[in-house]
């Protein structure tokens, strides 16, 4: 089990962490919405929650919630430019189907 991020998305969390001046890292959540089922939600993390799996990937660390890694693991987070957008995009080899936009998915 694990989720791990690209050199991008992780030069990308220690910019916004530097920027933000505080943190240890980036916490990876599933919430039940979306137009596919599920939607991912990213926050900073100050701090473990008692709920939490750990990983580290490309020197940034990861926290993801126990009931969330069936959804979540083997995911890979990464930071493109399409166009004139860029952001996170998340490889899950879980989801079964996305939604056009991409921010949810279904398994």
């Amino acid at each position: 089990m694990a989720i791990s991020v690209t050199p991008k998305a992780a030069a990308q969390i220690r910019k916004a962490l530097a920027k933000r001046g505080s943190g240890v890292g980036l916490r990876l959540d599933v919430k039940t919405s979306g137009c596919s089922g599920y939607a991912y939600a990213l926050e900073f993390a100050d701090a473990a929650a008692p709920e939490d799996l750990a990983f580290e990937s490309e020197g940034v660390q990861l926290f993801v919630a126990a009931n969330s890694l069936p959804l979540l693991d083997g995911t890979r987070l990464d930071w493109v430019r399409e166009g004139l957008n860029e952001g996170f995009k998340f490889d899950n080899p879980n989801a079964a189907a996305t939604c056009g936009c991409g921010e949810s998915f279904a398994v």
